[in-house]
């Protein structure tokens, strides 16, 4: 073991800092044992974990079970030695020497309070106060175990139409794209799972979700080898909406705090942060080039972020009060164009270009293409198929499911007349614009199915590749498949095993 470094000694010593970090007087920290639960875990959950779990053990060392974090991994050393920093391999590495410390990897080191917390939590015997009921129970050799289909939140199919990823609890489950067999299960820390999305390329998986309340978390998955690539902890609740840059290099998300965040899907360094939303940030979808991102929150709105830039650019929606009625819940975009589709607390999809092609005017809703026909109760998810012919909508109403199921001219455009009204400010508007609008908004779209009543609210819906059916799901957890041409049920099943 290498000579204690001056910094590692001045860190035992520091008390009034660790008093000052964790709010207590000197007079109180005399007394305050540091709670490893409260305290420490969450230094480890965001520096370390991401790392040594039990889907990715680097080191074959595990930091989220206290019996394997204290023993250490294949370096022989013990982790932790309670009572004796200095002999605590774990205190070694985290202590920088000249700058730098050997973990985390590839990243900055702890701060100098954080390393005081530690090494005062070791020296007071490191004691594990983890409620029993916050310990990490599931990993790939224990997943979990159902009694009753969990809720899904999240679907998406394989860009070559042959998975279909459900979510589950504390896992994503790889089905055939029929639902007939179960091929994997891919279990996480995250206890929570908000999307699910295969890579452009379909190398990977991304998955966002988190501990509530403790924790956001990125999940990258491979595809061939069904072992976790990165865990990216973010925040401190869970994380929404991840969606993959069209040349996969890049996964943006939305997170309770209000940001907009994306991160590189090889090393999960974080490369776009954007806060101008004012409220929880749902979903995120890349424009065709991936050069800018829009995301939708509950503040009711649409944005436009420049990716280089980690720049706010634009409301895509109108920034006139009362205009949009409640959150955005789910955002899409067309396959070819840089338009996004949308849904939220109002029931009515909605189509708007992603850029400005007018000067902003306070009343306007000039990005606004289309209005669909509404469907009941709150739109939690919207899918555009890959051909750009149909567009499927997903809402939920006391307990009950919507889906339906649109058509659309892949090639449309707008008629110059119609074109001209949308972009002048809605107070300008005269009764027959309005009428001519709003009648080209019903005509412009010609609805191919509603199936209504599910015994379900609809959370998740996805096309598969092919546009030949769609697959929906939500708060009862039973898949629903369904004929894209009728709307009529091609099958369901139950994504997880059932313990009777």
């Amino acid at each position: 073991m290498r000579p204690l470094h001056p910094l590692k000694i001045f860190t035992f010593f520091t008390l009034s800092t660790v008093a000052t970090h964790m709010g207590y007087s000197e007079e109180e920290n005399e007394v305050k044992a540091i709670s490893f639960y409260k305290d420490i875990r969450p230094i480890f959950q965001a520096n370390c974990q991401g790392c040594h779990q039990p889907s990715k053990a680097k080191g074959k060392y595990i930091m989220t079970n206290f019996e394997k974090l204290v023993n250490g991994g294949d370096s022989g050393d013990p982790a932790i030695v309670p009572g004796d920093p200095e002999k605590s391999y774990l205190v070694e590495v985290i202590t920088p020497i000249d700058g730098e410390a050997e973990m985390p990897q590839k990243a900055d080191p702890l701060h100098e309070t954080e390393i005081a917390l530690i090494n005062k939590w070791v020296s007071e015997g490191a004691i594990d106060d983890t409620p029993e009921g916050a310990k990490q129970k599931f990993t790939a050799e224990n997943p979990p175990e159902y009694i009753q289909p969990p809720v899904v939140t999240a679907l998406d199919y394989s860009p070559d139409g042959s998975l279909l990823a459900v979510s589950g609890f504390h896992e994503v489950l790889l089905h055939k794209a029929d639902g007939s067999a179960l091929e994997s299960r891919l279990v996480g820390l995250s206890e929570r799972i908000e999307s699910v999305s295969f890579s452009p390329d379909g190398k990977k998986i991304a998955v966002t979700g988190g501990l509530p309340a403790r924790m956001g978390e990125v999940q990258v998955w491979d595809t061939d080898t069904k072992k976790l690539s990165i865990s990216v902890p973010v925040t401190y609740d869970t994380i929404y909406g991840g969606s993959w840059s069209p040349d996969s290099s890049i996964i943006a998300f939305g997170c309770s705090d209000n940001s907009v965040r994306a991160v590189n899907a090889k090393t999960g360094k974080q490369v776009l942060f954007m806060g101008s939303h004012n409220d929880w940030v749902i979903d995120t979808v890349f424009s065709v080039k991936g050069d800018y991102l829009s995301s939708v929150a509950r503040d009711m709105s649409a944005k436009l972020t420049k990716i280089d830039e980690q720049r706010f650019i634009d409301n895509i929606t109108s920034i006139t009060p009362k205009a949009l009625k409640g959150g955005i819940l789910t955002v899409t975009r067309h396959p070819t164009k840089d338009h996004i589709l949308f849904g939220g607390a109002d029931g009515v999809p909605k189509i708007y270009r992603m850029q400005r092609v007018k000067k902003r005017e306070i009343g306007d809703d000039s990005n606004q293409l289309w209005n669909l026909p509404p469907l009941k109760g709150r739109v939690f998810s919207v899918d555009w198929s890959q051909d750009g012919k149909l567009i499927a909508a997903g809402s939920s109403l006391d307990g009950k499911g919507y889906l339906h199921i649109y058509g659309i001219d892949p090639e449309y455009n707008i008629p110059g007349d119609i074109d001209g009204i949308i972009k002048k400010p809605v107070q300008n508007r005269n009764g027959g614009e309005k009428n001519k609008l709003n009648e080209y908004f019903k005509n412009g779209i010609k609805v191919i199915a509603t199936i209504d009543s599910i015994p379900s609210g609809i959370y998740a819906v996805a096309f598969h590749p092919d546009g030949s059916q769609i697959a929906a799901a939500g708060s009862d957890g039973i898949v629903r498949i369904y004929n894209t041409s009728n709307g009529e049920t091609i099958n369901q099943f139950v994504p997880v095993p059932i313990n009777q």
